[in-house]
């Protein structure tokens, strides 16, 4: 693996199942230098998340190959601590222990790795200051609101200083927002920290805030493309669209459509 790629895979198979057997991964090769930031799209069950499971470590391929920051994962004896070291992870529900504050929860992957807990606590209050959380340090997740306990989840991702963050649809539980909140931190964070960071996400929007799309269909990739300006990213979206995929097949029916009715019902959108 070249040395600048933080991550690369080669014809990455999943199957499920004995019987009716499902193909979650059919063949992915991707590289992913180090310090991107990368979304991954697709339809539901196109394999978006079975992808980030076999980048995490927390599933193995039924074929193919994962390497992750050097190391080929077959050849990794303990992957408990390989993961603990080396990824970070952000899910749609946090997954914050409600029992804890916010700081004993960032302490939480440290366990192990970190050893006295006065350096565990300082390093935890650190990230929640640089997540915009000093002065929540000691609430419980229920005492914060949405983004806030995203905001958690991030800093308790970054608490062993992982080379690569692994994000599963981290704003699809928040407001539009706190949503956009939570995306311009990880580009802060990718800019400040150079960690590599995926963002699973069904959002256009995210999409638009990152350095590079993946798109998936069938457990393949159908599209990798750097973000480009905002409009092209628009025209990108409005391609895999019903009226873009009928005026790329030549449709007359919508060629007409356009030229007669579709200017004039695109200004009344607008103007709602």
């Amino acid at each position: 693996m070249a040395e600048e790629n933080i991550i690369e895979t080669r014809e990455l198979t999943k199957v499920y199942g004995d019987g009716a057997q499902v193909r979650a991964l059919d063949g992915v090769s991707i590289q992913v230098t180090r310090s991107e930031f990368l979304t991954v799209m697709g339809p539901s069950g196109s394999g978006k998340s079975t992808l980030l499971n076999m980048l995490g470590a927390l599933d193995r391929p039924t074929n193919g190959q994962v390497f992750i920051d050097g190391q080929d994962l077959v050849k990794v004896k303990n992957l408990d601590t390989f993961r603990a070291r080396t990824v970070g992870f952000v899910f749609q529900m946090h997954n914050l222990i409600p029992t804890l504050n916010a700081r004993e929860n960032v302490e939480t992957p440290m366990m192990g790795q970190i050893s006295g807990g006065g350096k565990r606590r300082k390093r935890a209050e650190e990230l929640l200051a640089r997540v915009g959380l000093a002065k929540r340090v000691t609430h419980l997740p229920n005492q914060l609101s949405g983004g806030e306990r995203q905001r958690v989840a991030i800093a308790r991702a970054l608490a062993n200083e992982p080379a690569l963050v692994l994000a599963d649809e981290p704003t699809g539980n928040l407001d539009s927002q706190s949503g956009a909140d939570v995306i311009a931190l990880l580009r802060q964070l990718n800019r400040d920290l150079g960690t590599t960071i995926i963002v699973v996400t069904h959002d256009p929007a995210v999409a638009r805030q990152t350095d590079r799309v993946l798109v998936m269909r069938d457990g393949q990739i159908a599209d990798d493309h750097r973000v480009g300006h905002p409009f092209e990213e628009d025209l990108k979206e409005f391609r895999s669209s019903g009226l873009g995929k009928a005026l790329l097949d030549g449709d007359p029916e919508a060629v007409d459509w356009l030229s007669s009715s579709g200017l004039n019902a695109l200004q009344k959108l607008l103007a709602k």
